[in-house]
């Protein structure tokens, strides 16, 4: 080859080398995509974060609501039992004395006032207005309606703010009549749907919290007692806006919340703001359904401004532009060099030989590797097979001489080594797995599985039943997967007698071979962990075993595009079902 030649294909190279090359562009991309994955996985990491801390908020807003419930509760049945207690009839003085030592104020915040309604017949009629107007002349029952009944508010206190309620009648009203029927009925507090209340200016949604006594404190065990023996209720009217206020400390609360009765709002946290208040678009939202004395209600809670400015993160926004930042320093980079080789030709031929060094020692490096292969399969075995020959030897040797702790440090020593070996030997066939394909062939599922079985250490307690049938299925594979899943159900039982029952079932993709035990189980928390290199389910000193066992059939099965799948309640038996495709290609 003559001398210009010679000079135009080191030239051509040189040019070659100036120039931005596929793999050049690849690690941009790859770098691109690496930054984006990182800044994905942030904002999901950060999602769930925020997702755990707005269920937590919901929960405790749900809890609040029903703990308030039922102190509201707890404080309408000390009143009965403070009516059952009295020996002679309530009267105004009496029930303002009572409602006084509650300090209704203090202790139940938004609680509009505690009451007493009487159940009256129309033959008492006049004889209860005879005994309300000694003290009260100017009392009365209001309004009129058709009812048989009537069930008047007697008595309530902080008696001024509630004055439109005194004498009002509970059966003038469906929803007022019906629940307090129901308390009647059932011996239970009742809630009452959403009202107006008459002594509410704002006419804001409301309620009414029923608990019924009985004539001399009885508790009637059944209906027609009760309708009979029913007396009256003590009764609670709430103004739900100022129940929320009194029940959610808004300053420490990072969600916003709607109630629902029965599709009627009940609250509404957003009533009273501005539009600048809100947020337009909470980042999480739900809905859970309450069952509250005889009425369901609906919470509407989703995330406020306050849970968005305390919780929210720009970690996944700097986490993308630093990432961005760094590939174009990247791209940059490699344009700078390319521009460099293409100025300085002497430095191609440096680098030229640097890459020539590189690719000996990456060559010395596999060349390492195979070695070390070659160290875990023989030269690791060859001394864990020597201490534990010197081990038996000693323990035999020596039987008479060693002291009892000695004699157990000697066997577990023994029985460490065991489970070095067993690891060395799951690892490597772990590694062999994807290096090879078997095809298919016929297999008798019986016959193999017993072969198996047969192999295994256990007692005669434990039995073994499969099925006769021939399937074509890599037969080498298949022995893997069935000797690795009835050693684990032998390992794992806690008992020495037990039963291992192979099944197959088909479908037009898979076959499907299923091994059950009757073992402990598998907690459904741990079906995932189980699957996982390295993992048991007990400690590792109570078991015998790589933790690789699961592990390594998911890798067989999912090598061969198959899957599976562990069915157990932790309680009675294990059933891991394998999905092997029918066809092998």
């Amino acid at each position: 080859m003559v001398e210009p030649e010679k000079k135009f294909i080191q030239r051509e190279k040189l040019i070659q080398a100036g120039q931005m090359h596929l793999v050049h562009w690849l690690i941009v991309l790859l770098s691109i995509v690496l930054t984006f994955t990182a800044w994905q996985f942030s904002r999901l990491q950060l999602n769930q974060k925020l997702e755990t801390k707005f269920h937590r908020n919901a929960e405790q807003v749900v809890n609040s609501v029903k703990e308030r419930m039922k102190l509201y509760e707890n404080a309408l049945w000390s009143s009965v039992a403070f009516i059952d207690a009295v020996d002679t009839p309530i009267t105004y003085r009496t029930w303002l004395s009572y409602s006084r030592s509650l300090k209704i104020d203090a202790t139940y915040p938004g609680i509009n006032g505690i009451g007493v309604i009487y159940n009256i017949q129309p033959p008492q009629l006049d004889s209860y207005l005879l005994k309300q107007r000694e003290l009260r002349p100017h009392f009365s029952i209001h309004p009129k309606h058709h009812e048989s009944e009537y069930w008047p508010i007697t008595y309530i206190e902080p008696a001024l703010p509630n004055q439109k309620a005194i004498g009002l009648d509970m059966a003038f009203e469906k929803n007022r009549y019906v629940s307090i029927q129901k308390a009647r009925d059932s011996g239970q507090a009742q809630l009452t749907g959403p009202i107006t209340l008459v002594q509410d200016a704002k006419k804001t949604p409301g309620f009414l919290f029923y608990t019924p006594f009985y004539e001399n404190g009885a508790k009637p065990d059944n209906l027609e007692t009760r309708r009979a023996l029913i007396e009256g209720v003590t009764y609670a009217p709430f103004i739900m806006k100022n129940l929320m206020q009194g029940t959610l400390a808004e300053k420490y609360r990072h969600v916003s919340i709607q109630i629902h009765d029965n599709g009627q709002l009940l609250f509404d946290d957003h009533a009273d703001r501005n539009l600048d208040d809100v947020d337009q678009d909470p980042l999480f939202s739900k809905k859970e359904h309450v069952e509250l004395y005889g009425r369901v209600w609906t919470f509407s809670i989703q995330s406020n401004l306050a849970f968005r400015d305390e919780f929210s993160s720009n970690q996944s926004a700097f986490i993308l532009i630093g990432g961005l930042v760094i590939d174009a320093l990247l791209l940059t980079l490699f344009l700078l060099l390319t521009k460099a080789n293409r100025e300085a030709l002497a430095y191609a031929d440096k680098t030229t030989q640097a890459l020539k060094e590189k690719t000996i020692n990456l060559e010395k490096s596999n060349s390492d590797l195979e070695q070390f292969s070659y160290v875990a399969s023989h030269d690791l075995k060859s001394p864990l097979n020597a201490i534990t020959n010197l081990v038996e030897w000693i323990t035999e040797d020596c039987q008479d001489i060693i002291p009892d702790e000695s004699k157990k440090h000697l066997a577990l020593l023994t029985q460490r080594s065991g489970r070095m070996m067993r690891l060395l030997d799951d690892l490597l066939e772990y590694s062999r797995i994807n290096r090879n394909k078997f095809k298919n062939e016929p297999v008798n599922l019986k016959d193999i599985s017993t072969d198996v079985f047969s192999m295994q250490d256990k007692t005669e307690g434990f039995t073994l039943s499969a099925p006769d049938v021939e399937i074509a299925i890599p037969k080498t594979p298949l022995e893997i997967v069935l000797r690795n899943l009835i050693s684990n159900a032998i390992k794992h039982h806690e008992s020495k007698s037990g039963a291992i029952n192979v099944l197959y079932e088909s479908n037009p993709d898979y076959h499907i071979i299923i091994v059950e035990d009757d073992g402990p189980g598998i907690p459904l928390e741990f079906h995932d962990k189980a699957l996982e290199m390295f993992q048991t389910l007990k400690p590792r000193d109570k078991v015998e075993g790589s933790g690789m066992g699961l592990a390594m059939i998911k890798r067989i099965v999912e090598h061969y595009k198959g899957k599976i799948l562990i069915t157990s309640d932790g309680k009675h038996g294990t059933k891991i079902s394998i999905y092997w495709p029918l066809s092998n290609s």
